[in-house]
């Protein structure tokens, strides 16, 4: 093989990728602007209370820096 068939062949590998991640994003941007996806609120309660965290992690702020 050469260096030119190489190339072309990645080249259409990342062109194929780049096609797929297109059709994914606007799948997903399509779903968010029908609400099919849930969103959580910068003010909602369950964020900062660990809910849905494994347990190691929900007291992770008290680990940081201690001995």
């Amino acid at each position: 093989m050469n260096k030119d068939m190489i190339i072309a062949i990645v080249l259409g590998i990342l062109v194929v990728i780049s096609v797929v991640q297109a059709i994914q994003l606007n799948n997903l941007k399509d779903n968010i602007a029908t609400g099919g996806v849930a969103t959580v609120s910068a003010n909602s309660p369950v964020q900062g209370s660990g809910a849905g965290l494994p347990s190691n992690l929900q007291n992770l702020p008290e680990m940081v820096g201690g001995c």
